[in-house]
């Protein structure tokens, strides 16, 4: 990496860290907010939480289209700035009009916001230090959302909105901020990962999905959030309240366990996964994941005491943190290297897409049989998390040796570089 790579990558860590800071001030209290606070009701809180998602779904095919024309970083800019309007009414609106309208602009915002810093960090880095730019990404981004959500749990007060003005004010400004350190980032020409498919030309829906590996890879990545993070704060929250009789305070300390084995063990698990294949890892998370919905049937449908209910459905979430921590490294710069030259943006808006599609369609499906069906609710998920597995590992023949284990592309330059420097010797 050069140089001014290093100095932009730099950069634009910081403005992961600063956006996973400013959601992390708002996600958690914007229900109680919206139903309590302002006293729009249950069914107003749960629109606006729907108009997030659906506003996602609507700008991300066109988002992919302007960051390859125009570039991430004015893309970027314009996200945080619509991201900061929505979050400065949010703060400010009385009506559920209002509501609706600042929850659908701070949603547009926020989904821009990912394909574009993505598709930045894709021009920053090389396929050699890739995994580890996107490591540092998710790292940061669950540490400023921890941050976040406990600086803004001790500026809330239910009783008081002008509290809630406040920490929408302070996300505001952090997008603004963001915007002002993105700005100096100037991007340099990054270099292919050897055997990348080569840009014909057509920036379209069409080639992108005649790409067997990246449909292949969406789909993967449908399953992947639909199974882990869609149930998050849905179904596998119901169950654990309704079936494992696990209390408020223990979620809290279980999606706690989830961000503290993130943040402890990314780096360490980096080193693993760094030359192994890509296929394999994320064939190795659905193994992972199935033994954490294993354990969180135990902590609901076993016959121990609650004590050791608690402890199984809090591990539950730190297998789960184990899992994304190894596929930070892995599915993101995957997404990159099976891009043509010049639609990185394209290709991670589609995958954003289908993260999304995952986000929206998995709390309406796991929420209620979380609830009300809990061993076909634990049987289905865990059969998800398996079928991970065999994803993984049928896309794994659809990729290229280099594109599947990079290193191996990484050993090649540095075993060619020392044949040179003999030569040169001689």
């Amino acid at each position: 990496m050069t140089r001014a790579m290093g100095a932009a990558m730099r950069r634009i860590h910081v403005g992961n860290a600063l956006s996973a800071f400013g959601l992390g001030f708002t996600v958690p209290y914007l229900y109680v907010y919206v139903a309590q606070v302002r006293g729009l009701g249950g069914m107003t809180a749960g629109l606006v939480l729907a108009v997030f998602a659906v506003a996602a779904l609507v700008v991300l095919p066109f988002a992919g289209r302007a960051i390859v024309r125009r570039g991430p970083l004015p893309v970027l800019l314009v996200a945080l700035v619509v991201a900061a309007v929505g979050a400065m009414g949010l703060g400010l609106s009385g009506t559920a009009a209002t509501v609706l309208a600042s929850a659908a602009a701070s949603g547009a915002g926020q989904a821009v916001m990912q394909p574009a810093l993505a598709t930045m960090i894709v021009d920053c880095s090389t396929s050699a230090t890739r995994s580890r730019a996107f490591a540092m990404q998710f790292f940061l981004q669950n540490l400023g959302l921890g941050i976040g959500g406990l600086i803004g749990g001790h500026l809330v007060d239910t009783t008081n909105v002008s509290s809630f003005t406040l920490l929408f004010s302070i996300e505001a400004a952090v997008f603004l901020l963001l915007a002002a350190v993105v700005a100096t980032v100037r991007i340099p020409h990054a270099p292919r990962v050897e055997g990348a498919p080569r840009d014909s030309g057509k920036s379209n829906w069409r080639e992108l999905l005649g790409n067997r590996a990246m449909v292949q890879l969406c789909v993967l990545g449908f399953v992947l959030f639909f199974a882990c993070y869609g149930q998050f704060d849905s179904g596998l929250s119901a169950y654990g309240i309704e079936t494992a009789g696990v209390s408020t305070s223990a979620l809290g300390t279980a999606l706690a366990a989830n961000t503290a084995v993130i943040v402890v063990a990314q780096f360490a698990v980096l080193r693993f996964v760094e030359r192994r294949r890509r296929s394999r890892v994320i064939a190795s998370v659905g193994i992972i994941w199935a033994l954490a919905w294993a354990t969180a049937g135990y902590a609901g449908l076993g016959h121990g005491t609650q004590t050791m209910a608690t402890a199984a459905f809090i591990s539950t979430y730190a297998l789960f943190g184990l899992g994304e921590a190894m596929l930070s490294p892995t599915v993101a710069p995957l997404v990159a290297d099976l891009a043509p030259t010049g639609l990185a943006g394209q290709y991670n808006s589609t995958f954003a897409l289908a993260k999304q599609l995952a986000l929206a369609l998995g709390p309406a499906v796991g929420g209620p049989m979380g609830a009300a069906l809990p061993g076909p609710y634990i049987a289905v998920f865990l059969l998800f998390s398996l079928g991970i597995t065999a994803l993984a590992l049928r896309l794994g023949r659809a990729l290229t040796p280099p594109q599947d284990r990079p290193s191996l592309t990484k050993s090649r330059v540095v075993a060619q570089s020392n044949t040179t420097t003999e030569l040169a010797k001689v």
